[in-house]
């Protein structure tokens, strides 16, 4: 359980993510986002797409988290959802928008939960119970992560 000196932080980390991500993509041409490195599964492209749908996942567990009794929340296939035509094919600049706003909503929603809210929980069928706490902290780290991968993969490939 995190302590209430600890969640600022980490909410800032989730609220500064699209500009991070926005960054980390920066004058990337099309061919450098599908570009497939070796040490990475995904595409440049492919990542950012992931960040957009697992965050707004995330969200949307977050607002079912508040407003229902530890509901069960829905796991779904990352791997095959990479593959869809919105992944593979779509300007990121679809996904950096989205992001922009749904951080804005989200953070604004973190930053006013009660005390009590924290320790809130929902149901995940492989996981088991996760508290707002640990959604707090799985996607502060989640955001980062992407973030590092792709820095990584520009380094790799020459392209900073």
């Amino acid at each position: 359980m995190l302590t209430a000196t600890e969640r600022p932080a980490l909410i800032a980390a989730i609220r500064a993510l699209p500009d991070l991500l926005a960054g980390a993509v920066e004058d990337l041409t099309e061919a450098q986002l599908d570009q497939r490195s070796p040490a990475d599964p995904w595409t440049i492209r492919q990542l950012v797409h992931h960040v957009a749908d697992s965050h707004l996942n995330s969200f949307v567990r977050v607002k079912l988290l508040l407003t229902e009794e530890h509901p069960t929340i829905k796991p779904y296939d990352q791997d095959a959802w990479v593959l869809l035509p919105d992944t593979v094919q779509a300007p990121i600049q679809a996904s950096l928008a989205l992001l922009r706003g749904l951080h804005a909503r989200w953070t604004l929603l973190l930053d006013n939960v009660s005390e009590a809210d924290w320790q809130r929980t929902v149901f995940h069928p492989e996981h088991g119970s996760i508290s707002l706490d640990d959604i707090l902290v799985m996607y502060a780290a989640h955001g980062a992560d992407h973030v590092a991968q792709i820095k990584r993969i520009r380094e790799v490939e020459g392209w900073n």
